[in-house]
């Protein structure tokens, strides 16, 4: 079994950026001063399932943005801390309220105020076209950019990894 899997295998949370990873980095502002981000529904149903696998989600974001409030509510995400620059002291603080050990829990960032964050964790991970930097830090490089599906490749992992992924699949396959 691979390092990747067993780190996988031991994940009871999932963290997230925003910015880069769930969205594909760019804000759109209208003339109305409202901002506009766009959510990939794969990377959603992915959260979805990973919940319904009992694996609970959080963001951790440096913006603020009630789009994002929004589509975490829509989704059902248990955790959401915005407008949070360092993110480790948030970190530190959930793990205490969760109970959990880093080794438990993973994050994906795309960019260098992720590091902290990337390093502690036990399974970190980074869209394809996060900043370069990120990849000697992290155990995880998804194939898809951010917001086209990266957190969907890694719900898929942790799911399949926790041997969660057929039963998952069978409600599908009926």
């Amino acid at each position: 079994m691979t390092d990747l899997t067993e780190r996988a295998r031991k994940i009871r949370l999932l963290l997230l950026d925003v910015d880069g990873v769930l969205t594909d980095n760019r804000l759109f502002y209208g003339d109305n001063g409202i901002e506009y981000k766009a959510f990939h529904t794969r990377d959603g149903h992915g959260m979805v399932m990973l919940r319904q696998a009992g694996i609970d989600l959080g963001i951790i974001t440096g913006r603020t943005s009630e789009v994002v409030t929004r589509r975490m509510a829509d989704l059902q995400v248990k955790y959401i801390y915005q407008g949070v620059p360092d993110k480790l002291p948030t970190f530190e603080k959930l793990l205490h309220e969760c109970g959990l050990q880093p080794d438990q829990v993973a994050y994906m960032g795309d960019d260098i105020l992720d590091l902290p964050l990337l390093r502690r964790v036990g399974l970190a991970g980074m869209p394809a076209n996060a900043d370069p930097i990120l990849k000697e830090h992290v155990h995880f490089i998804s194939q898809h950019p951010g917001g086209q599906g990266a957190v969907r490749e890694l719900c898929e992992l942790i799911l399949k990894s926790q041997g969660a992924w057929d039963e998952i699949m069978a409600f599908y396959l009926r």
